[in-house]
């Protein structure tokens, strides 16, 4: 008898940790933002940001097991 893993609760612990790598990766650059002559810099790599984490989110979100859970976590 092995342990069996709640794929449900991986895959939403999986988006808390992305959320959190998110929200770190957004931290400084919500500074930036608010400076005029840093601003379009900082926008352009916000949806860079943007872009990363909505495909991380897909990627969990399609996962059918923890093996491809596991690998797209240890890339946060």
């Amino acid at each position: 008898m092995g342990i069996v893993i709640d794929i449900p609760k991986a895959k939403a612990i999986a988006h808390d940790m992305r959320r959190t790598a998110r929200s770190q990766e957004f931290a400084p650059l919500d500074i930036k933002a608010t400076i005029p002559s840093e601003a379009t810099a900082a926008e352009t790599a916000r949806q860079a940001v943007r872009e990363k984490y909505a495909a991380m989110q897909a990627n969990i979100d399609a996962a059918a097991d923890v093996a491809t859970l596991k690998t797209i976590v240890e890339a946060l």
